[in-house]
């Protein structure tokens, strides 16, 4: 019986941080589930359209990766997202999948990395191990989030309460298109006494809102607002799916999805 991993991304035009990010996950993935063919899809035809006409780099939409997949005959397929919550995207994907549905024997698909109230515990220890380093007198971490206006955009207030909750009273998280924004967390920050602000993409790749919203040079760029201000500030240009622990939790999110997949017979 043939059988497939579908990983799907949003995408990226960066190459460096494709491979540290989405190309470690499905390796990891590849690696896991031995069993399993592993294919690549994005979201983003944004993304999709620059890759081709820049580099002659060719990724399916999902749509067509799944065509593909059922016309190879394949049977028993797995969608897992790489996205970092619910929303838009993932809805989209749930509705790719729903349309495909008769066209294998069985298809499911997995969570994304905030799913359940587990994911965002790990989620936090794994996020304040890898920056340790600046958890001290004087520094304030703030993770950037891109932000939804759909309600999954629920996840940033709740990942700032469970931070809160564990004892990380200075790590803080904001997005760049929704709430809470940089002015709300300006407002955190500024009823401390720190002098110094670290930035970090809470995004699995690191791309252009990571690049040019975050640490860019213009004036209206995270980093330039909070120099403005008087804080030192440090950017860390790294995406979330660079490290182990957020692997792990996809890797744990697509196990889940297998075993309702073998459960289906």
């Amino acid at each position: 019986m043939k059988q497939a991993i579908l990983v799907v991304s949003f995408g990226t035009s960066y190459h460096d941080s494709r491979e540290k990010t989405i190309e470690a996950i499905e390796q990891d993935i590849k690696e896991t589930f031995t069993k399993y063919e592993v294919r690549r899809a994005f979201t983003s035809r944004i993304i999709i359209g620059i890759l081709k006409k820049r580099d002659n780099i060719y990724i399916d939409s999902v749509d067509e990766a799944l065509e593909k997949l059922a016309a190879e005959g394949f049977e028993r397929v797995i969608v897992q997202p790489t996205l970092v919550m619910g929303g838009e995207e993932y809805d989209t994907i749930l509705a790719a999948v729903k349309q495909y549905e008769n066209r294998f024997r069985r298809i499911v698909c997995g969570k994304p990395l905030l799913s359940e109230e587990e994911d965002f515990k790990r989620l936090i220890r794994v996020m304040a191990e890898d920056t340790k380093e600046y958890d001290r007198e004087g520094t304030e971490i703030l993770f950037m989030g891109h932000g939804t206006e759909h309600e999954a955009n629920v996840c940033y207030s709740r990942l700032k309460e469970i931070f809160r909750e564990n004892g990380y009273g200075r790590y803080h998280v904001g997005t760049v298109e929704a709430e809470p924004g940089l002015k709300t967390v300006k407002e955190e920050v500024k009823k401390t006494d720190s002098s110094r602000i670290v930035l970090q993409p809470l995004m699995i790749v690191c791309g252009d809102h990571a690049h040019n919203d975050m640490a860019g040079e213009d004036k209206d760029t995270w980093k330039s607002q909070l120099e403005s201000e008087g804080y030192q500030v440090v950017c860390r240009l790294k995406g979330m799916g660079e490290l182990e622990g957020v692997r792990r939790l996809f890797l744990d999110h697509a196990g889940e999805a297998r075993k309702r997949l073998e459960a289906m017979g």
